[in-house]
This record gives C-alpha cells, structure tokens and sequence, in this order.
C-alpha cells in the first residue's frame, strides 16, 4: 500500500481513537508503532518504540518540565492565589467591573508562576466567582471572564506549551519564553478594556467594587511583592543569562516552596498533595512527548511532511495567505482537541512549510500557541469552559460560553495584529539576544 495511504488512515485511526476516549498519548504511540512497523518493519517499530519512550523520559531538557509543573503546584498549595486576588481586587478599587479586572490581574499573575490554563482557571475561579456572585455579578460576565482569563497563562511564560512546542522544534525556550510576554501583557489589557465596555454597556451585569485609598493599593502590591520576585528571579534570571531552563525552574520551585514556608501556608499534607499533583501532570506531559515522538516517525516514513512542504509551497497563494490557511487549520482543530494534543500530533507536518515559506519559528510557536488559546474558550471542546463548569455546576454551560464571546473577540484582534506585526513578538527577543 502506498505510504501516504497508510499515512492518511493512521491519522483517521488516531481520531478514531480519540473519540473513544483512549489516552492521546497511548493513541499516538500506538499507532505510530503500527504504522512504522506495517511500513517499514515490526523488530524496528518494537526498537523505535522502546528507544523514543525510553529517550525522551530520560531527556535532561525534559526537566524543565516536570521543575516548573512542581512550581506551580507549591505556588497553587501555599496560597498565593488568594493573595493575589485580594490584592488586585484591592488595587481595582471602585473601577467598573472591579472584580472582573481584579480577577484579569490575578490570572495574569497566577500565570506567571503557573503555567497551565486549566489550572489558573482552577485556582483563581475558586477564589473569584463566589466573590463576583456574591456582590451581584451576572453569571455570563463571571464565569466568562475567568474561563477567558485563565488562557493568558499559556502565553505568559512559564508556559508549558512553549516548552513542549521548543524541544519538538529544537528552538530557544529561553527566545520562547520572551517571545510570549508582550502578547500576554497586551491580551490582558484588551481583557481588562473588554470587561469596561461590557460593564459601561450594562451597569446592572457588573457593579462597582469597593473603593480603596492609595496606602490600602500600596500595602496591597507589598503583600505580593514577593510573587514578583520570585518570578523576577526565575524568569528574569533566564532571560538574563544567569542560569540555564532548567535551573531557571528548580530555582522557581524551590522558590514556591520556601515562600509557601515562611506564609505557613504549605502545610506537611499540602506538600505531599501537591508534589503529587506536580508529578502527575509531568508524567502526562512527558508521556504526550514520547507518544508523539513515535507517531512523528511514523509521520516521516509516510512522506506526508514532506509532500505538504511541497504542495503548499505550490499553492497559487502569497506565504501570508498559507499561514492563514494554517491558522484556520488550527483554530478548527483546536475546537475539538486540547491544545497540548493538537500541538502534538500537527508540528511534525506543519513546521517544515513554515521553514520553507522562511517564517520565524519562534513567531510562528507564539501565533500558534495563541490559536490553541482561542480554542480552549470556544465549543465543543473549550477546555477552560468546562473547568469553570465544575467550579459552579449549577450555570448552564451555554451560558458561560456566550460570556466568553466578548473576550473571543479581544483575542481575534490580538492574533490579527500580531499576524500583520511580527515585530512585536519579535521585539524582545531580539533585544535580549543582541
């Protein structure tokens, strides 16, 4: 059978499988050794599968993975969520939708020294929609807000997705990481100006919040002045050169745990729960990387890469109007696969035409990692909605997603403008590296 045939109906299996709910992870490994072993041979599908698994568990750079997963475990268990709500609701102040701003900035915050989407929309949701409900927020304006909130975590590093998506590509997570805060930082601006628009338009969906003076707003940034320096010294320290990814995230864990120490707030229990909770979310990671090390073998023998490469590079379009056809590409699928799952199973296809049309694989890592946020927020399978869901069971999930649209359409504006703007991802990475 020719090898894109059976290309072609590996990917259609490998759907097929994600819709019975197998693993991705043990999907992609399956099928990749099925596929590499009916096309090339079954004592060498057994040796690529045994050698990928074991290679990439025992992958040093793979460290910073599991280091940085830990820091936000220990940040998450010692509290720091509610203090970061607190004092951004405090510097809020009487604003309109003060809550809703608060709660912006503490997703922000939370994401710096987290990581992961879910689980900023996790923590920080425990904390601000009995808080929002209880001072008379509508239902849609709250829990869209956190849902849509909790993505700016995926482009502020330390961010998960860039780790991944740099060891599958061999770039700079270091180039990543800064790549990535420019767009955080205006995402949650337009965040922030979205919340007021919806709030002038209807006075009844967010109230004010309580009015606070210039020392409560001061005391209020000293009481988290530490969270910034821990982020200061393990992200700053990265990009200033003083140590490498990975000791970059075992400072910051470490750092987690001794804050966590001195608040007595990481208690012997919360440690052990936590250091669990850690590890099991790097053994995901890390078995989604050797699961789609196998199936991109497998991707290779098949040819499909490099006959994409070529077929799009053929298109009768300008390279502008492919990445679009890309972004689309992934945009769809991100509505139906996590995030992390879709950046898996497509990188090893679409990164050779993005090195072939000569686009920056650092920009295209932020636009794609952007595209995945948007579909985290948008059905069927908007992951961060469903986070939400579990937070407050009893608002009806089409509520929450209709409270995402306001912020969907803030993120739409920021892919457009970093499309037609490379050089403001590129801005910072460019300065450091110079």
């Amino acid at each position: 059978m020719d090898p894109v045939i059976v290309g072609v109906l590996g990917i259609f299996l490998l759907l097929l499988l994600f819709a019975l709910n197998m693993p991705v992870s043990f999907a992609m490994a399956f099928v990749g050794f099925a596929g590499f072993g009916y096309l090339v041979s079954w004592d060498a599908a057994i040796s690529l599968l045994i050698r990928d698994i074991f290679s990439q568990l025992t992958n040093y750079p793979l460290n910073v993975i599991v280091l940085f997963v830990l820091m936000g475990s220990f940040a998450f268990a010692s509290g720091m969520s509610s203090r970061l709500y607190e004092s951004a609701n405090t510097i809020s102040g009487k604003m309109p939708a003060g809550l809703a701003v608060a709660t912006i900035m503490a997703c922000s915050g939370f994401a710096a020294i987290c990581g992961s989407t879910a689980a900023t929309v996790a923590t920080i949701g425990r904390v601000a929609l009995p808080e929002m409900r209880r001072f008379g927020y509508s239902r849609r304006l709250s829990t869209g807000c956190i849902a849509s909130a909790g993505v700016i975590g995926i482009l502020i590093p330390p961010s998960t997705i860039f780790i991944v998506y740099g060891i599958l590509t061999e770039q700079s997570i270091g180039s990543l990481f800064a790549a990535g805060i420019v767009p955080g930082i205006v995402l949650a601006l337009f965040f922030v100006i979205t919340a007021f628009i919806v709030a002038i338009r209807n006075k009844d969906i967010a109230p004010s919040g309580q009015a606070s003076s210039l020392t409560d707003k001061l005391k209020a940034l000293w009481r988290i002045s530490d969270i910034f320096l821990l982020f200061i010294l393990s992200i700053g320290g990265l990009f200033l050169g003083w140590y490498s990814p990975n000791q970059a995230a075992g400072v910051g864990a470490a750092g987690a745990l001794v804050l966590g120490m001195i608040h007595r707030e990481l208690t012997w229990k919360k440690f052990v729960q936590a250091s669990k909770e850690g590890l099991r979310t790097a053994c995901m990671i890390m078995m989604l990387i050797a699961g789609a090390s196998v199936f991109g073998k497998f991707m290779a023998v098949t040819t499909i890469p490099a006959n994409l490469s070529m077929w799009v590079s053929e298109l009768p379009l300008p390279p502008v109007g492919i990445i679009a056809l890309i972004c689309l590409m992934f945009f769809l699928g991100g509505c139906f696969l996590d995030a992390m799952a879709l950046i898996m199973l497509t990188i090893p296809i679409i990164y050779p035409v993005v090195l072939q049309l000569n686009y920056d694989p650092i920009w295209f890592g932020v636009v794609i990692v952007l595209i995945s946020q948007i579909a985290v927020v948008t059905p069927p399978v908007g992951v961060n909605v469903y986070v939400t869901k579990g937070i407050v069971p009893d608002v009806p999930i089409a509520d929450i997603f209709r409270g995402t649209f306001p912020f969907l359409v803030a993120m739409f504006i920021l892919l457009v403008i970093v499309l037609v703007m490379p050089d403001m991802i590129m801005w910072l990475p460019n300065l450091l590296s110079s």
